[in-house]
């Protein structure tokens, strides 16, 4: 077996120790509401209607009829089309958890639990679990387009 060399002795941990200190001081990722900003509570309910927002059901599955066995759920994919000046209404996500994928554009995020409003760019991924309440804005001049994938409890529930 040949001999390490002294270089790479002195070079190996100071590699090793680096590479933890980027796993441990990862920044919030794009779309996400910076820890020190999360608090409870931090943006009240408005009580806008939707503008300029187009949603379509692109697919469902009813899942009680698949192998999960989920009864009353439904995964269902949809886009979302939000023109420059729109406004996806407050909605929660405490019985619909979901994953917005943002396909083209900038929206901004204003969340119950974050103190600032939250930019999301295309390429994003945003989780939306329990816990979450949100309402949606679009701000630019480039119409946004979002993917949407949730699982549904009530088909009559045509919140955002």
């Amino acid at each position: 077996m040949p001999k390490q060399s002294t270089l790479s002795r002195a070079i190996l941990p100071a590699l090793t120790l680096a590479g933890l200190v980027v796993l441990v001081a990862q920044p919030a990722f794009a779309g996400e509401c910076p820890a020190d900003k999360i608090k409870p509570g931090a943006q009240k309910m408005v009580d806008f209607k939707p503008v300029g927002v187009t949603d379509v059901t692109l697919g469902a599955i009813n899942l009680e009829k698949q192998p999960a066995n989920i009864k009353d759920r439904e995964l269902r994919f949809r886009k979302l089309t939000i023109e420059p000046g729109g406004i996806v209404p407050w909605h929660s996500h405490d019985d619909r958890p979901a994953l917005i994928y943002v396909q083209q554009g900038e929206i901004v995020e204003y969340a119950s639990n974050c103190v600032d409003p939250i930019v999301h760019k295309a390429g994003d991924l945003r989780p939306e679990v329990f816990g979450t309440s949100h309402w949606w804005k679009n701000l630019g001049k480039e119409t946004v387009i979002l993917y949407v994938g949730d699982v549904r409890k009530d088909p009559h529930d045509h919140n955002m």
